[in-house]
């Protein structure tokens, strides 16, 4: 009996359950590099390159374990540039008894899948993805009945399931549950920040960087330097480095922002984390040795262990919940058009041109220049839901559909009114003046709340309570802000709506 079992590229583990009854002498492992995957968004290069050769690297590895892979590479004679089509292919060649797939982590590909079966002819078994701690089915039973679903409560439940950071009686370590008061601090003066581990292309990486640079040329992105890991082996090496060198300062400065430090004491593993080359409970058990061994603090322990377990799992969560016409909702009516801007980080608005920059050069940035930056700025001046989803899927090489739209749509921008966040996470130019060093080389004044001089995001911060105070004005964590505008003085809100008006107008041209 033969078995045709297709592994895609973000389902590089061996312990992925489409493998996990693999037989060598039997079986043929399918993967292949096509051209509809890489874009149908305008992906990233370095986000291609890295996809193109972690997933060449996996194969190799299953091969040198003693399995038969069939690799179609992208520039392949006879390449149908398609998943169903490399399907097709690969069926009408083999003529295996079934197919067995791991499922796709984005709708899109998902519901394709569930039509395979019909298209092939051959009978196809689609198991659920099993490297998450929560199941859709789990994930299902838990939001049933609620009236908010809020992660706080969620990421509890997902401590109490894994038994990281609990005691022996079942009470969270340091008697709390999370210990975000302690982990937003903005960056000393002169503080120190390890570098980020680097790995130097093989030559199976020099290969893909060659065929992403003549093939996708016209994409955002740059290929310069590339050192991502791309292998299971260097993902460790990398989550190791991080663990021992910059673990103990990601708690206190995991939202601080600084020119010239692309990283800070940020892990940088999302992307090892999405492909499967790490495993997120193993991490995690990984950082809670580094707390119980006084490595690192439980601050810092806890904020890394709650972005995977509870953010990435809950994110997960609501998308599959609530797609397809999660996509499609608009709470706040956004219609504007995404600033070309993002394309190119030609702004004077510093803040934005660090963080595009960076984006373009690395195909990453951390939650807080996506959120409080990118994001905020989408939020204030209402850029059209698809467009800014649209741009973090293309942008980053950790972006996948499943964890890339509630972040965007439903935390970022609000245009989910709710569903995910309790509030919008709109800020004005202060927040970004505290956790950074971006409005020291502005054209802008930050200390300015009106005027051609003022930063902008401070009255368009204000301008934004305003427009959607019919929305917003009800919620309870937006009570101060509203209490604020309802005692400024008239001539005041006047300058901001006109401030705004005339930012915006030109931002329109």
């Amino acid at each position: 009996m033969t078995v045709l079992r297709f592994v895609l590229g973000d389902q590089l583990s061996i312990s992925l359950s489409s493998l996990s009854d693999l037989d060598p002498a039997n079986d043929v492992i399918l993967m292949a590099e096509v051209m509809e995957e890489a874009t149908y968004t305008p992906h990233h290069t370095r986000k291609i390159a890295f996809v193109f050769s972690a997933m060449r690297h996996f194969a190799a590895t299953m091969e040198k374990a003693g399995a038969t892979v069939r690799y179609v590479r992208l520039d392949d004679t006879g390449n149908t540039g398609t998943l169903r089509g490399e399907l097709i292919r690969a069926t009408e060649d083999l003529v295996p008894d079934r197919v067995v797939v791991t499922e796709a982590g984005e709708w899109r590909l998902r519901s394709e899948m569930a039509k395979w079966q019909q298209l092939i002819g051959t009978p196809v078994e689609l198991r659920e993805d099993d490297r998450f701690v929560c199941s859709h089915e789990e994930f299902r039973s838990w939001a049933d009945g609620r009236k908010q679903l809020r992660m706080e409560f969620f990421y509890r439940d997902m401590r109490r399931k894994t038994g990281l950071l609990m005691t022996a009686a079942g009470k969270p370590e340091g008697g709390q549950w999370n210990f975000d008061t302690e982990n937003r601090r903005s960056l000393p003066a002169g503080l120190a920040v390890p570098k980020l581990t680097r790995f130097e292309p093989d030559s199976t990486t020099l290969e893909v960087l060659d065929l992403v640079s003549d093939r996708f040329s016209q994409h955002f992105g740059d290929l310069d330097a590339f050192d991502y890991a791309v292998t299971a082996e260097e993902a460790e090496t990398a989550l190791q480095a991080f663990l021992d060198k910059r673990l103990a300062g990601f708690g206190p400065y995991q939202d601080a922002m600084k020119q010239g430090e692309d990283h800070l004491f940020h892990a940088v593993i999302s992307m090892y984390l999405n492909v499967g080359l790490l495993d997120p409970v193993s991490v995690c058990r990984r950082a809670e040795r580094a707390y119980l061994d006084g490595a690192a603090p439980l601050n810092a322990v806890e904020g890394f262990i709650r972005q995977i377990i509870g953010w990435r799992e809950y994110v997960r969560g609501i998308y599959w919940l609530h797609m397809p016409d999660y996509a499609q909702t608009n709470y706040l009516e956004a219609n504007r058009p995404l600033p070309s801007f993002y394309w190119t980080g030609d702004t004077k608005l510093n803040c934005l041109h660090q963080a595009i920059d960076e984006t373009r050069r690395l195909a990453y940035a951390h939650h807080i220049q996506r959120l409080m930056i990118t994001g905020n700025f989408a939020l204030l001046v209402g850029v059209r839901p698809q467009e800014i989803c649209d741009w973090y899927l293309a942008v980053y090489a950790d972006a996948y559909e499943w964890v890339e739209l509630p972040n965007t749509h439903g935390m970022a921008i609000f245009a989910d009114g709710g569903v995910m966040a309790s509030k919008p996470y709109a800020a004005s130019g202060a927040y970004i003046d505290r956790m950074s060093d971006y409005c020291r080389g502005c054209r802008y004044d930050v200390k300015q709340k009106t005027g051609d001089d003022a930063c902008p995001f401070n009255y368009l911060y204000w301008n934004f309570l305003m427009k959607n105070a019919e929305k917003l004005r009800g919620n309870r964590r937006l009570a101060m802000p509203y209490r604020t505008l309802d005692r400024m003085d008239p001539d005041r809100k006047a300058s901001i709506q006109r401030d705004s008006g005339r930012f915006l107008e030109e931002l329109s041209k």
